[in-house]
C-alpha cells in the first residue's frame, strides 16, 4: 500500500511539474509577444536559413499584421491583405491575397499568434535564454513544429526556427527596437519601382 501511495504521489507531482512547464512557457510567449506587438511597430535584422534560399540576411518591420521585409533576393510588404513581392532578379511584382496558411513561414513573426492554438509547450533554460519547444496538435497545420529562443532579460525573440513539409527554416534575429511605423510602410509603391513588370495574381 505504501508503495502504490509512493508511486502515485509521483505520478501527481510530475503531472504538476508538466502543467507548471506549460503554462511557464506560455508565459514567456505571451511576454515576447506583447514585445513584437508593440503598436506602433517593430523593426529588426534577421538571417533566414532554409533549404530553398540557403543564407539570406533582411531587414523586418512588423505592426499588428502588417510587414515589410527586405533581402536581397526579394522585398515584401503586408498590409494585413494583399502581399507585394518584388523580386529584383526578374524585376517584377507579384500581388496575392495569401491564407494565414501562406503567411506562416513568410513572416517570422506569426508565432506571436500561431502559439495560441493547437500547440503543446516544453520549456528548458540555457543561460540568457528561455528555449521553448511547440508542438502542434493539430495535422492540418503546416507549421508542425517550432523552437522559439527568448532573451530572459528583455523578452525579444532571438530564433524561431519552423518545421514545414519535414524541412527548417530558421531565423536569427537581432537588434530588435520598437519604432513608429506608419501604414503605408506595409504597402508597395510603384513609383518607387517605375520599370518592374506587376503580375497581379489575386
Amino acid at each position: 500500500m505504501k508503495k502504490f501511495l509512493f508511486s502515485l504521489s509521483l505520478i501527481i507531482c510530475q503531472m504538476a511539474f508538466c502543467d507548471l512547464q506549460a503554462q511557464t512557457a506560455k508565459q514567456v510567449l505571451d511576454k515576447c509577444a506583447a514585445v513584437v506587438s508593440a503598436r506602433d511597430g517593430v523593426q529588426a535584422d534577421f538571417t533566414m536559413n532554409s533549404a530553398q534560399y540557403g543564407n539570406v540576411n533582411g531587414q523586418i518591420m512588423v505592426k499588428g499584421k502588417m510587414f515589410m521585409a527586405s533581402t536581397s533576393v526579394a522585398t515584401m510588404w503586408f498590409d494585413g491583405k494583399t502581399l507585394w513581392t518584388y523580386m529584383d532578379k526578374n524585376n517584377e511584382v507579384n500581388v496575392t491575397n495569401p491564407t494565414e496558411t501562406q503567411l506562416q513561414v513568410l513572416n517570422p513573426y506569426n508565432f506571436i499568434t500561431m502559439y495560441k492554438k493547437d500547440f503543446k509547450y516544453t520549456m528548458t533554460q540555457s543561460g540568457t535564454a528561455f528555449n521553448v519547444h511547440l508542438t502542434s496538435s493539430d495535422a492540418t497545420r503546416k507549421v508542425k513544429e517550432m523552437f522559439i529562443t527568448v532573451d530572459k532579460k528583455n523578452y525579444h525573440p532571438t530564433e524561431v526556427k519552423l518545421l514545414q513539409n519535414q524541412k527548417w527554416t530558421t531565423f536569427i534575429i537581432k537588434n530588435l527596437k520598437t519604432v513608429k511605423l506608419s501604414d503605408d510602410k506595409f504597402r508597395f509603391k510603384s513609383k518607387d519601382f517605375p520599370s518592374a513588370e506587376i503580375i497581379d495574381l489575386r
